[in-house]
C-alpha cells in the first residue's frame, strides 16, 4: 500500500480502537484516557514485538500501518494544539473563570514557573544534559490534563468552584507552559539567545502579544457567527478556522506565542458566543467541538502511548530513580504553589480562599495528558535536539505522565470519598430531598390512570405504585420541615434558585428567536449581577443590582455626550436597546412571578413567596415606569417593536405547530420544508428591529415651543440657525446652582424641576423655557434643574442671546417678561 493509504489505515484503525473505549471504560468506571493510554502501550508493545505474521492479513497490515505511522515533530502541536485548547477554551463559563481569576492566574502562570524551576533544578546535579534540557523537561510536565479528573468529578459530584479551579487553570497553565517550553527549546537550539533577562522579556511579550491577538480574532468571530445563525455547520466550520488560523498567524507570522492567541480568542468566543448564538446553536457547536477534541487527545494519547514500550525499552535504573526525583519534584512544585502562594494570596485580599480539601484533590488530581504527550513527542523527534537529550526527555516525561494516569487518576476517587468531596451540603441534600418527594408525589395517582386505561390488574398497579406511597403527603411534609428552619435560610435559597430560573427563562426566548441577540447579552449580563449579588448577599443586595439594571450605563452617557456634538446614531441605538431590553424583562418578570407562586412557594414557604413577590412586584414597577417615560416620547417606535415581539412569538408557535403535525405525520417533509422556508423569511423581515428617529430635527422642535411657533417660517429659520438640539433622560442634572451660565433651554417635550434652596421644586413642561436669569443677570445659577422624564431640549449659547434678540424683538420682551416674573417674591429661579 502507498503510504496516503497506510496513514489513513492507520488513523482508521487508531479511530475504531477508541470508539471500542468509551463504553468500556464507562463500564470499568475508570476515565477513558486511562484505558485509551493502557490500550496504546499494548498497541505498541505488540508491534514491537511482532514477527512473521502473515504478510496478506489485515491484522499484519493494520500493525504494519500503525508501526510505521509518523508525524513530524511541528505536526504534533499544529495538527493536535489549536483543537485541544479551543475546544476547552469554549467550554469553560468565563464569568466563573473570573470570579477565580486570581488564584487560577496563579496556579497556572506562576504555578507553572515553579515547576518548571522546581522540576529543572531537581534534576540538573544528577543528570548530564545539562539545565535547559531540564527546564525543557519541567516546562512538558508542567502543563495538566483536566480530562480525567473532571471525569471523575463530574461521574460523583463536586463542588462547582472545585472544578472550575481544575479547569481553568488546565486552560490558562497549557497556554504558559506551551509558551515557555517553545522559549526554552529555541534557546536550546541556538534560535533564541540563552539569556534570562532576554528569556523573560520574551516569555511576557509572546504571552500579551498573543492574548492581544487573540481576543481581536475572537472578536471578530463573534461578529460574524450571528449572521450564520441559520447555518450550524457554517457556524462550526468558522470557529475551526477560527483556532487554526489564530494558531498559525500568531506563531508564524506575528511571531507571539499562537497557543496564548487560540486560548485568548477561545474564551472570548466563550463569552460573546453564548450571548450571540441560540443556545440549540451553541449546544451544536459546543457538542462539535467536543468530537474534535476527543479525536485529537484520543490520537495523542495512543501515539504516544505506543511509542512507550519502545521509549521506555532502554531504560535504566538511572532513568528509573531521575522519574522518581521528576515525580516527587513536580509534586512538591505543585504543592509550594498550592499551599505557599495561594495562602499569601487570600490574605492580601486578592481572591477567595480555597479549602485544604480542594487543595488536595488539585495537588494529587494534577493529571498530565494529551499536551504533555504532544510536546514530549515533538521534542523527542526533534532532529535539532541532541540525541541524549530526545532519549531524556521521551523517557521521563511518558513515564511521568503514564504515573499520573495509571497512579494517580484511580486512587483519586477513593481520596475524595475518603475526605467527603462527593457529598452534597446540608442545604442542598434538604432540598433535593424537597424536589423530590414534590416530584414523585403525584405519579402513584398517574399510574392508577394509565394503568385503569390499560385495564392493567390492580395487583400489579399496587405493587408498581408501592415505593412511591410515602411521598403521598409531600405538601405537608415540606410545610413542616419550613417551619423548623430560618426563614433568612429559606429566602436566600429560593432567591438563587430564582436567579438562576431567570437566565433560564431569558436562553429560552432566545432559542425560541423572540429576542434578538443584543438584547440577550445585556439581559444576560444583567442576569449575572443578579446571581453576583444573591451570592454574597440578600435581598437587598437583590434590590440594588435591580437599580443598577435600569441605571444608565457608561456607554449610554458617552452616547448622550456624543449627541451634543450632533452624533445621533449612538444615543439612537442606545434607547433602542434600551427599549428592547425593557419589554424583554418585563416579559421575564412576569414568568418569574408565575413560578414563585407556583413552584417556589410550595418548595419554601408561603412567607418566602410573599417576600419574592413582593420584590418582583417592585420590579416590575421600576421597569413599567421606565418603559412610560419611553413610550412618553416614543409611542409609535414602542408599538413597533411590541408588534415585533408578538410577530415572532407567532411565528415561533407556527414553527412548533408545523413540526408536530410532520412528527405526526399528518403532513410530509416536503411541505414542511415548504413551510419553514416562508416562516424563515418572515422571520427574517420581522428580526430586523426598526430604527429610532429621536426627533431632534430644528424644525419640528421649533414648532413645539410657542415663543418659535408663532414666527414667521423665515425669522423662524434664522432663529433656529442659533439654537442646539439636545437630549436628556431622566434624572439628569440639566443644568447646577451656582456654575457658571453658559446657556439656556427651550422644552420642545418632556418635563423638568427646578429645585430652588428654598421652598417647593416647580415643575416646567413643554413649550417652558429655563436658565435665562444666569444669562440676563450674567450671575451663577440659583437653582438645579433635573429632568422628570425624558426630554427634547433646544439649547441658546449666551453668545448667541443677543442675536436671537435683535432677529426677534418679540422673543427678547416675552424671555424679559418671564424673567421679570421669575425674580418677584417667591417666583421662580434658573
Amino acid at each position: 500500500m502507498t503510504n496516503t493509504v497506510l496513514t489513513v489505515f492507520a488513523l482508521a484503525g487508531l479511530l475504531g480502537v477508541v470508539s471500542l473505549m468509551l463504553p468500556l471504560a464507562e463500564r470499568l468506571r475508570i476515565a477513558p484516557a486511562v484505558l485509551v493510554a493502557a490500550v496504546g502501550c499494548t498497541i505498541g508493545a505488540i508491534i514491537a514485538s511482532m514477527h512473521g505474521a502473515a504478510e496478506n492479513s489485515v491484522a499484519n497490515d493494520v500493525l504494519k500501518a500503525l508501526g510505521e505511522f509518523n508525524l513530524r515533530p511541528e505536526s504534533f502541536l499544529f495538527i493536535f494544539l489549536p483543537a485541544l485548547l479551543f475546544e476547552a477554551s469554549i467550554n469553560i463559563d468565563v464569568r466563573r473563570l473570573f470570579e477565580d481569576l486570581a488564584p487560577i492566574l496563579v496556579l497556572a502562570v506562576i504555578g507553572v514557573i515553579v515547576s518548571t524551576f522546581v522540576v529543572g533544578i531537581a534534576l540538573w546535579p544528577l543528570s548530564d544534559v545539562g539545565l535547559l534540557a531540564c527546564l525543557l523537561l519541567g516546562a512538558i510536565l508542567a502543563t495538566t490534563d483536566p480530562v480525567a479528573i473532571v471525569a471523575v468529578f463530574r461521574d460523583i459530584g463536586v463542588p462547582r468552584r472545585l472544578s472550575t479551579l481544575v479547569e481553568g487553570e488546565a486552560l490558562l497553565n497549557d497556554a504558559a507552559a506551551i509558551a515557555l517550553f517553545g522559549l526554552i527549546l529555541a534557546m536550546l537550539t541556538g534560535e533564541a539567545e540563552a539569556s534570562p533577562i532576554g528569556a523573560a522579556v520574551k516569555f511576557l511579550t509572546d504571552f500579551a502579544g498573543g492574548i492581544a491577538f487573540g481576543c481581536f480574532m475572537g472578536w471578530l468571530a463573534c461578529r460574524i457567527l450571528p449572521g450564520l445563525s441559520e447555518h450550524q455547520l457554517a457556524e462550526s466550520t468558522l470557529t475551526l478556522a477560527l483556532a487554526y488560523l489564530t494558531f498559525i498567524i500568531g506563531d508564524q507570522y506575528l511571531k507571539t506565542s499562537g497557543v496564548v492567541a487560540v486560548v485568548a480568542a477561545g474564551l472570548v468566543v466563550s463569552g460573546q458566543g453564548r450571548r450571540r448564538l441560540p443556545p440549540s446553536n451553541w449546544e451544536a457547536l459546543t457538542r462539535t467541538w467536543g468530537q474534535i477534541a476527543f479525536w485529537a487527545s484520543s490520537l495523542i494519547f495512543l501515539l504516544a502511548a505506543m511509542m512507550a514500550p519502545k521509549s521506555l525499552a532502554n531504560t535504566s535504573w538511572l532513568d528509573l530513580a531521575l522519574l522518581v526525583v521528576v515525580i516527587l519534584a513536580a509534586t512538591g512544585g505543585r504543592a509550594l504553589t498550592l499551599y505557599g502562594l495561594l495562602p499569601g494570596l487570600t490574605a492580601l485580599g486578592l481572591g477567595q480562599s480555597v479549602r485544604n480539601d480542594q487543595k488536595l484533590v488539585m495537588l494529587w488530581g494534577g493529571m498530565r495528558g494529551a499536551v504533555s504527550l504532544a510536546l514530549a513527542l515533538a521534542a523527542s523527534e526533534n532532529t535539532a535536539l541532541p540525541v541524549e537529550v530526545r532519549q531524556f526527555i521521551g523517557v521521563l516525561a511518558t513515564g511521568f505522565v503514564l504515573f499520573t494516569l495509571f497512579i494517580a487518576a484511580p486512587t483519586l476517587r477513593p481520596l475524595m470519598q475518603h475526605i467527603g468531596l462527593d457529598r452534597l451540603s446540608p442545604a442542598e441534600v434538604a432540598l433535593r430531598d424537597r424536589v423530590v418527594a414534590l416530584s414523585l408525589s403525584t405519579i402513584q395517582e398517574d399510574l392508577g390512570r394509565i394503568a385503569a386505561e390499560h385495564q392493567i390488574d390492580p395487583a400489579v398497579t399496587e405493587e408498581a405504585t408501592r415505593r412511591y406511597q410515602r411521598h403521598l403527603h409531600a405538601a405537608s411534609e415540606i410545610a413542616e420541615e419550613n417551619a423548623q428552619i430560618e426563614p433568612a435560610s429559606r429566602l436566600h435559597s429560593a432567591l438563587q434558585i430564582l436567579v438562576e430560573r431567570e437566565r433560564e427563562f431569558y436562553l429560552e426566548h432566545f432559542d425560541a428567536r423572540t429576542m434578538s441577540p443584543r438584547a440577550v447579552a445585556t439581559v444576560l449580563t444583567h442576569a449575572g449581577w443578579l446571581r453576583d449579588a444573591t451570592k454574597t448577599g440578600g435581598i437587598a443586595e437583590y434590590h440594588a443590582a435591580v437599580e443598577r439594571m435600569l441605571a444608565f450605563p457608561a456607554y449610554f452617557r458617552l452616547a448622550l455626550q456624543l449627541q451634543r456634538w450632533n452624533i445621533e446614531r449612538p444615543l439612537a441605538a442606545e434607547l433602542a436597546d434600551r427599549f428592547e431590553v425593557l419589554l424583554a424583562e418585563r416579559l421575564v418578570v412576569g414568568e418569574l412571578q408565575r413560578f414563585t407562586n407556583r413552584e417556589l412557594e410550595i418548595l419554601f414557604g408561603a412567607g418566602v413567596a410573599e417576600t419574592l413577590e413582593a420584590e418582583l412586584a417592585k420590579r416590575r414597577s421600576g421597569i413599567e415606569q421606565a418603559i412610560a417615560s419611553l413610550m412618553l416620547q416614543y409611542p409609535n417606535y414602542a408599538r413597533k417593536l411590541e408588534q415585533r415581539l408578538l410577530t415572532l412569538t407567532a411565528i415561533r408557535l407556527e414553527h412548533e405547530r408545523f413540526r408536530r403535525l410532520l412528527d405526526e405525520s399528518i403532513i410530509s417533509t416536503e411541505v414542511f420544508n415548504d413551510l419553514e422556508r416562508e416562516l424563515t423569511q418572515r422571520r427574517r423581515a420581522a428580526e430586523r428591529r426598526p430604527r429610532l428617529d429621536l426627533g431632534l430635527s430644528r424644525a419640528a422642535l421649533l414648532e413645539r415651543v410657542p415663543v418659535f411657533a408663532e414666527l414667521d417660517p423665515k425669522r423662524r429659520r434664522r432663529i433656529g440657525r442659533l439654537l442646539k438640539p439636545r437630549f436628556v433622560v431622566p434624572g439628569e442634572t440639566i443644568v447646577r446652582r451656582g456654575e457658571r451660565g453658559d446657556s439656556m433651554y427651550f422644552i420642545s417635550s418632556g418635563a423638568v424641576e427646578v429645585r430652588l434652596p428654598a421652598g417647593e421644586p416647580i415643575r416646567l413642561g413643554s413649550g417652558d423655557f429655563f436658565g435665562e436669569l444666569a444669562l440676563i443677570r450674567e450671575q451663577p445659577r440659583n437653582a438645579d434643574v433635573v429632568a422628570l422624564g425624558y426630554c427634547r431640549l433646544l439649547t441658546l449659547a449666551r453668545r448667541d442671546l443677543e442675536r436671537a434678540f435683535k432677529a426677534d424683538g418679540a422673543l427678547r420682551e416675552r424671555i424679559h417678561e418671564v424673567a421679570r416674573e421669575r425674580l418677584r417674591p417667591h417666583g421662580e429661579a434658573a
